[in-house]
């Protein structure tokens, strides 16, 4: 059965932002990553945001901020609340890459575009996968099946592949078809004729050199500067590429004869230590050579001999010079590697050495496109400690804020007492009076009259008013209020302060040590004179155009989706496949542009009315059932479909929200669904000639009258019944019945009739 696809591109078509689309198989709609820019521009979110209400589940494909950047934004702020998809090493080194975005921007900007408690919110919701796992959805996406196929470039990378009943669709992005020292090639040549394949431009015109040409490059360079007593910067990225570099210069420094090992090797990042960790235990998910090398040797290759792990500029400092130094991030818009690259840059001792073309504005990308960039301004920006007058006025703004957290937490624990305190629990007196709540005795209780056959005491002593507090419990048991357990905290003098100030290394520099002490940003300009040498090579690890031309011709697309790349790579390779895959269609969308990829033309979707549903009778033919409706289509009146309902609800439970992200966008496209009704048969007769569905084979025909005793032959291309019935077969493709009137011919149209599903 066909099924409506459609795609709708939220980000990344026509130009080199990063990729972000919306995949409609029937109802169910998927997010294809949902990436960000190095600058978190709000218009690649603001289009996600739109559509937000009708995510059904994230598929990723790669751990890097340019393909799940905005996750964390998204579940955090927005409130995406569906089930996310994506391989073990994207969920472990993804986390990785967001934890050093953050604490790289954090380091040099007030930033609060999301938090490392809207990563660990969004990375929570990750359901793990493995390469070729299938995996079944239920409730609105039953009879959807994904699967996870390896797709190169980096660690855990996939492409994904989603099946529905012979529908195939295929999401391959950033793929690289060649082995690696640390990775297999991609698998999509495996893949034979899809009814859809999404795939990228941005190589279309790239000519990639070989890799041992790559690999002379780096090691000439970084062999001429240390022998100059220079250092090297390679910035990279966090826990993708830079596995396959850091793999590289390892195996460089162990060789004796390269002339590195008397010179330093250091891996800097805010988690350098984890992703090493993470890429010990993921040789499962690596190339064969890294996988024999572990099963036979025992010897895992990220045990790493000479790099050194460095998390902050003071360990790189006790990393003796001349070194090497593997720093984030790529783009060289914020983190160590900017740190390191205004530092170094005026020396022309020195080298620089990027490693992918990042996306356009970036400074990376500036100083690859312009070879004019010897002299240019800079903003420096850094994190320091507060001192004096700002961190005594920081201090007492952060006493009035605690005192108006307590003094919240009290009343509203007051309110929550007295409102369990109910009128069924206190006390009445014969006439409908409430009772006092104090043990006072007054007059009106000593004065009761009864029986004196109890002795009371002579003398009875008024007691001062108690209050015995109710113990309040839940499911879990007694309530407790965690400010009864606080420890008390040890206040700290200023004489005390004073010394370990002094003690203290004086240093401009926030570590991970001083998490708690006040900081501000401050920011200047800075003119860089670049004079050290500064090289392009490529370790991006994609693959180049001309590949990607072959693999496209070995998989014969039915259809074929080009995102994200130019404008002018986009178009080219669209007619470069148009003219090469004859019967393939062919879409290069706009952002907003819905591309639908149905095969069947004519195909809609109706909602039956109860009543209609009702009256049908169903006919079975193989493994289906079948009907015939009379109905009116409503397309005025047509119901808004259960998810939209929920929508709404959605809308006015959350448009009094303030938090940044959390409103819902007003503007949608009309999702109404036509609905289907009954045929008012006063005004219209209703009927229909029936319908013969589900033809047999003239062979089938053959065994099924003789299994019911019937002689059956075949003279001439005619099936002759018992010497007086014939059945042969129209042009058109119906079976005629010829004969005489007896008990054989309606015997033999009745065993005919019984083969077909009739509506």
């Amino acid at each position: 059965m066909t099924s409506i696809i459609k795609v709708t591109p939220l980000s990344g078509v026509q130009d080199e932002k990063p990729p972000c689309y919306m995949l409609q198989v029937d109802e169910f709609r998927f997010l294809l990553d949902c990436g960000w820019t190095e600058d978190f521009s709000m218009d690649v979110v603001d289009n996600v945001k739109n559509h937000l209400h009708q995510i059904d589940a994230v598929l990723l494909s790669h751990p890097d901020h340019l393909h799940l950047g905005a996750l964390p934004y998204l579940v955090g702020k927005c409130s995406l609340d569906c089930p996310i998809y994506a391989t073990i090493p994207v969920y472990k080194m993804g986390q990785m890459f967001m934890y050093d975005l953050y604490q790289s921007r954090h380091n040099s900007e007030e930033f609060d575009i999301f938090t490392l408690d809207d990563v660990d919110s969004a990375f929570d919701k990750i359901i793990q996968v493995k390469y070729s796992q299938s995996l079944n959805l239920k409730g609105k996406g039953h009879g959807l099946t994904i699967t996870a196929l390896p797709a190169g470039h980096m660690v855990g990378g996939t492409i994904w592949r989603i099946v529905k009943d012979e529908e195939e669709i295929v999401y391959a992005v950033d793929y690289n078809h060649k082995k690696e020292r640390h990775l297999n090639g991609c698998v999509l040549e495996s893949i034979s004729r899809p009814s859809l394949l999404i795939t990228d431009a941005l190589n279309a015109h790239y000519v990639q050199a070989k890799r041992r040409l790559r690999d002379e490059q780096l090691m000439n360079i970084i062999l001429n500067t240390m022998r100059k007593d220079g250092n090297v910067l390679i910035a990279v990225d966090t826990a993708g590429r830079v596995v396959e570099l850091s793999l590289l210069l390892d195996q460089l420094w162990r060789n004796q004869e390269s002339g590195l090992h008397a010179y330093s090797l250091a891996l800097l990042n805010n988690v350098s230590f984890n992703v090493v960790e993470f890429a010990k235990s993921q040789v499962e998910w690596m190339s064969d050579k890294v996988m024999k090398a572990f099963e036979d040797k025992q010897n895992n290759p990220f045990h790493f001999k000479h790099l050194k792990l460095c998390h902050s500029l003071k360990e790189l400092s006790k990393v003796p010079e001349p070194k090497t130094v593997l720093a984030s991030v790529p783009d060289l818009e914020c983190g160590y590697s900017r740190q390191l690259f205004i530092q170094w840059s005026s020396n022309p001792k020195n080298s620089i050495v990027l490693t992918s073309r990042t996306s356009p504005g970036t400074l990376a990308r500036r100083l690859i496109d312009d070879d004019d960039h010897k002299k240019f301004k800079l903003r420096v920006s850094k994190r320091v400690k507060l001192e004096g007058k700002e961190l005594e006025e920081h201090r007492q703004a952060e006493k009035e804020k605690e005192k108006e957290r307590k003094a919240a937490e009290a009343k509203k624990r007051l309110e929550s007492e007295s409102s369990e305190s109910s009128e069924d629990e206190m006390e009445v007196d014969e006439a409908g009076r409430l009772k006092p709540q104090h043990d006072i005795m007054v007059g009106s209780e000593i004065s009761k009259k009864g029986t004196n056959f109890f002795k009371h005491a002579k003398k009875s002593f008024a007691m001062y008013p108690f209050h015995e507090k109710r113990i309040q419990w839940d499911e879990y048991g007694e309530i407790i209020n965690p400010e009864d357990y606080k420890m008390a905290e040890t206040n700290i003098t200023e004489e005390e302060t004073g010394r370990a100030e002094e003690t203290a290394e004086d240093t401009d520099e926030i570590t991970e040590d001083d998490v708690d002490v006040p900081t501000k940003c401050i920011a200047s300009e800075a003119e860089v004179d670049l004079k050290s040498s500064l090289t392009y090579i490529d370790f991006e690890g994609r693959s180049d155009g001309e590949s990607m031309k072959k693999l496209i011709l070995q998989v014969k697309p039915r259809q074929l989706v080009i995102v994200r790349g130019s404008a002018i790579a986009t178009q080219k390779l669209a007619e470069y496949y148009r003219l090469q895959l004859s019967g393939t269609r062919v879409f290069t969308p706009m952002v907003g542009e819905i591309v639908d990829a149905t095969l069947e033309s004519h195909i809609y979707q109706v909602k039956l009315k109860d009543s209609l549903v009702s009256s049908l009778e169903f006919q079975k033919a193989k493994d289906i059932e079948l009907t015939w409706i009379d109905g009116q289509l409503d397309l005025q009146s047509g119901q808004r479909s259960l998810m939209m309902e929920e929508e709404d609800e959605l809308e006015m439970e959350t448009e009094d929200a303030t938090a940044p992200g959390l409103e819902l966008k007003k503007k949608r496209s009309d999702d109404r669904i036509a609905t289907l009704d009954a045929v008012d048969t006063t005004i219209e007769e209703t009927g229909h000639s029936q319908v013969f569905i589900n033809p047999p084979r003239f062979q089938d025909v053959k065994q099924m009258m003789t299994r019911n005793g019937i002689i059956a032959e075949f003279t001439g291309g005619v099936l002759v019944c018992n010497g007086n019935v014939a059945v042969r077969r129209h042009e058109s493709g119906r079976l005629c019945l010829e004969g005489t009137l007896c008990a054989d011919y309606f015997r033999v149209k009745d065993l005919l009739y019984e083969q077909y599903a009739i509506i």
